[in-house]
């Protein structure tokens, strides 16, 4: 499948506790191995109808993201195909699935739908801790679709995958925002900012 273009999309809101967990998948993945050319890694945020030029270049999608299945907390499940849009449609959990499921369904109206949709998706356990990282259940999870994912490119579409020689220190996700300095640079609940993170305000609007 080296002529068709590979798209490997974590969508999500990372300051939202387990709503990032599509983001931390594509970090990681961005971190620890290297894909051909015709691969690519995106962090797609928040960003909606923005990812549609992307999309309608790929001839493959694999997204990555917390979904209610109406499963335990912490349960990783795939899907495929036409079966992607019809949960992400059913079950949203935030705006930025309204925007997701919007942008599937303009790429089926144009005639660009990617011929292959796979979903990696988690059911998340926490969603309103703003400043929050991935809670524990989920955070579990990030290794085991790491696996899936790789699985996915090398088993279904003939990708090879190679162990970086070592970890990535520039990345997809900037630096001050990655996982582990964003997770463990996380002020107490006494010291917390109560109008925001002081952490994105800081770096928003410049240091008081």
């Amino acid at each position: 499948m080296d002529g068709e273009h590979i798209l490997v999309l974590g969508i999500g809101n990372i300051l939202w506790a387990d709503e990032g967990f599509g983001v931390r998948v594509v970090e990681a993945l961005d971190r620890a191995f290297t894909f051909p050319d015709h691969v690519t890694l995106l962090d797609g945020g928040t960003q909606g109808l923005y990812l549609l030029p992307a999309l309608e270049e790929a001839d493959v999608v694999v997204i990555l993201d917390a979904v209610d299945y109406g499963l335990p907390p912490g349960t990783l499940h795939c899907l495929s195909d036409g079966d992607v849009p019809a949960v992400l449609g059913a079950r949203k959990l935030s705006l930025h699935q309204t925007g997701f499921q919007e942008v599937l369904a303009l790429l089926q109206l144009r005639g660009c739908l990617p011929r292959h949709l796979r979903l990696v998706g988690v059911q998340p356990h926490t969603l309103d801790d703003y400043g929050g990282g991935l809670t524990p259940p989920v955070a579990a999870q990030v290794a085991p679709a790491v696996t899936e994912v790789l699985r996915l490119l090398t088993e279904e579409f003939d990708v090879p995958v190679r162990p970086r020689d070592s970890e990535s220190s520039e990345g997809l996700v900037t630096a001050a925002v990655a996982r582990a300095a964003y997770e463990a640079g996380r002020p107490s609940a006494q010291d917390a900012c109560r109008i925001g993170d002081a952490r994105v305000l800081a770096r928003t609007f410049g240091e008081a």
